[in-house]
C-alpha cells in the first residue's frame, strides 16, 4: 500500500510547519481569509512558511476568493506549491489558473451534504489535480468552509473516490479515534486534520504522534 498522505491544516507559525513535518505530515493547510472558521493567517505568514518547507512538502493555500484573477494574484504573493478552493468559481475557471501558473496544483473542496455532491465531483473529475471532502455548508448565511471539526456521510464520500480518477482526500473530524475506520470505509488518497491534533488552539506534539501511530499502523 502506498504513504497515506496526511495534510495538518491550520498551520499558523513556522514553529507548528516544523513541527507538522518532523513528526510525518506530507502537506501543510495555510489558511488565507475566510467568512468563519479556524486558524487564519495573514499572506504575509503565509508566504514566510511556504519558503522554509522542504520541496518534498507541499504547502496548500486555502483561499475563498470565487474569481480566478484574484486567486492567481494571491498565488503569486503566498508562493504556496498548491491552491486549496474552498468554495466554488464563480468567474473563470481552472484552466486560468493553469495557464498563469502551470506549476500550481489546484485542489477543489467539495462539502458533502448529498448525493449531489457525487455528480458534482464527476464534473470535477480531469480538472483539478485532487479532490478534498469536506464537511461544510456553503448555504448558510455566514458560509461554513471547513474547519468544522464534524464528520460527514462517509458512504457517500467512498462513492465519490470510487467515482473519480483524481486523488482525494477526507477532511472533517478525522482524529485518531476514526481515521483507520475511515481509510477502510472510504479509501481516500489522503487525509486532511486540524482540530484533533491541537490543545486549545495550538498544534499539540503528543497528539501528532497519537495520530501518526494510528496511520503508521494501517501501513502494515
Amino acid at each position: 500500500m502506498n504513504k497515506i498522505k496526511v495534510k495538518i491544516c491550520c498551520i499558523s507559525s513556522i514553529e507548528e510547519a516544523k513541527l507538522a513535518i518532523s513528526e510525518g505530515a506530507s502537506a501543510l493547510g495555510l489558511v488565507s481569509e475566510m467568512p468563519s472558521g479556524p486558524g487564519v493567517i495573514s499572506e504575509d505568514t503565509i508566504k514566510k512558511i511556504a519558503n522554509i518547507v522542504p520541496e518534498n512538502i507541499d504547502t496548500f493555500l486555502l483561499t475563498s476568493k470565487q474569481d480566478t484573477n484574484s486567486i492567481i494574484e494571491q498565488l503569486r504573493r503566498c508562493k504556496t506549491s498548491t491552491v486549496q478552493i474552498v468554495d466554488d468559481l464563480v468567474d473563470g475557471n481552472y484552466s486560468d489558473i493553469r495557464k498563469e501558473l502551470p506549476y500550481i496544483k489546484i485542489v477543489q473542496v467539495l462539502h458533502v451534504q448529498n448525493e449531489q455532491s457525487i455528480e458534482d465531483a464527476k464534473k470535477l473529475d480531469g480538472q483539478v489535480d485532487a479532490i478534498l471532502l469536506d464537511s461544510g455548508n456553503q448555504n448558510l448565511e455566514v458560509k461554513e468552509l471547513g474547519g468544522t471539526g464534524k464528520t460527514h456521510d462517509w458512504s457517500i464520500s467512498k462513492k465519490i473516490v470510487e467515482s473519480v480518477n483524481v486523488p482525494v482526500f477526507l477532511a472533517g473530524g478525522i482524529n485518531p479515534i476514526n481515521v483507520k475506520e475511515a481509510m477502510n470505509s472510504v479509501k481516500p488518497y489522503g487525509v486532511d486534520l486540524c482540530s484533533s491534533v491541537r490543545t486549545n488552539g495550538c498544534l499539540d506534539k503528543n497528539k501528532l504522534k497519537e495520530f501518526f501511530a494510528q496511520i503508521n499502523s494501517i501501513k502494515k
